[in-house]
């Protein structure tokens, strides 16, 4: 069942240029995109978006971690090592289950989504695209991605459910940040000083 879903989706690879490109695009540069939208809420947002890029950045963390560990207990071929594949982009003949693509994609999607729905909700599109691009492309099977959503799941559960003891960690390091000469808080200060 796992490969016949795969099939289903890997055998339009290389037929369709637009949506090839796009699936390569998305697989090769997911997890910057993520990096990048950490970043704008952290640079750009209040103390309480900063919070969240620290306990999403935990979560994520934690989930390739667990990954880690799976990866060296079970070994799952990748379907190109396997099977005869459409394989768009080349990768390292290393365990497929859980996508480590997937575990960062959605575990730092569902710690968005946990705090700031908007956000979230689209965070959560982008990973879902992220985890089907990752079997469009040759590099995951179906059953490689429901693991990694599984072990998102876990991880960014676990770390809501901490996140009151691991408060006085993220103020700590907000707080740092905020000192730094060209921190928001202080870049804002002197905007306002000069306005006066």
């Amino acid at each position: 069942m796992n490969y016949k879903l795969f099939q289903a989706i890997n055998q339009a690879a290389g037929h369709h240029p637009f949506i090839d490109g796009l699936m390569v695009f998305v697989t090769q540069n997911a997890l910057i995109i993520y990096a990048v939208a950490l970043l704008l809420m952290w640079i750009f947002g209040k103390d309480k978006y900063k919070n969240t890029v620290v306990l999403a950045t935990i979560t994520g963390v934690l989930g390739l971690f667990i990954n880690f560990v799976i990866g060296h207990i079970y070994v799952e071929p990748r379907p190109f090592v396997s099977h005869h594949v459409n394989l768009l982009v080349d990768h390292s003949s290393d365990a497929s289950f859980p996508s480590d693509h997937g575990t960062g994609a959605f575990s730092l999607s569902l710690a968005i989504l946990l705090r700031h729905r908007k956000l979230g909700i689209g965070m959560i599109l982008f990973a879902v695209l992220t985890g089907f691009s990752r079997i469009y492309v040759g590099h995951h099977y179906p059953f490689d991605i429901l693991g990694s959503m599984f072990v998102a799941i876990i991880v960014s559960t676990i770390v809501y459910k901490i996140s009151p003891i691991l408060h006085p960690f993220s103020r700590s390091i907000i707080n740092l940040y905020n000192r730094i000469p060209l921190g928001a808080k202080n870049l804002q200060n002197k905007r306002k000083t000069k306005n006066f």
